[in-house]
């Protein structure tokens, strides 16, 4: 039987528009899987010393936030003290130590941290991990944009992945502030060995108006 001319067109409309909508759900496949494998090795570009002032302008409207990083990892069941050895294994010196940051006008004792390491993610995404506990806790505070919030469970995954794959860990020596202990403290990983011990107040620091 020949098809009349009316239900001709209406089924090549019907065609064409399951073509169209197939099409559509081609393409938004195809988009999550550039952006899962986006994710599966994000490159991370840690900020030197030197360009913290631009990463400073360059993110100063940026909204701040710990969410998004609440997911248990392996790295937040490691005590600091490796950890700060695993992020210079990786990355290199700190963005910024608390020695950068006692000679900066206005700056606090109460405010202190023992290291921050900043990042810029795949070319776009902010990050700034700290250590505002020194070696008495496990795990770090991490500090992302809000715009990326929905991004960061699969960065912090394959951040944790970066840190713990080396097996020799580099050594490093800083200085920390505990306020709560109202105390001074030298943390190092020397010789294979982690630790830390009070100390009196670095000669560098004693002419510094320490509040």
């Amino acid at each position: 039987m020949m098809m009349s001319s009316c239900r001709k067109k209406q089924f090549i409309a019907l065609l064409t528009l399951l073509v169209c909508f197939s099409f559509a759900l081609y393409k938004a496949d195809e988009a999550v899987a550039q952006q899962t494998d986006l994710f599966t090795e994000p490159e991370f570009v840690k900020i030197e010393r030197v360009g913290a002032a631009e990463f400073q302008r360059r993110f100063r409207n940026t909204r701040w936030t710990g969410q998004g990083m609440q997911g248990i990892t392996e790295i937040d069941r490691i005590p600091s003290m490796e950890l700060r050895a695993r992020f210079q294994t990786a990355f290199g010196n700190p963005t910024q130590t608390l020695e950068d940051l006692i000679f900066k006008p206005g700056f606090r004792l109460a405010e202190a941290i023992q290291y921050e390491y900043w990042f810029v993610i795949d070319d776009e995404i902010p990050m700034m991990v700290l250590d505002i506990d020194g070696p008495f806790a496990n795990g770090l505070v991490y500090a992302v944009s809000v715009a990326y919030i929905d991004l960061m469970p699969q960065i912090k995954r394959a951040l944790s992945e970066k840190l713990m794959k080396p097996t020799v860990l580099d050594e490093y020596k800083d200085v920390f502030f505990s306020p709560e202990r109202n105390q001074w403290y030298e943390i190092s990983f020397r010789n294979s060995e982690f630790g830390y011990r009070p100390i009196s107040v670095p000669d560098r620091f004693r002419n510094v108006n320490l509040n």
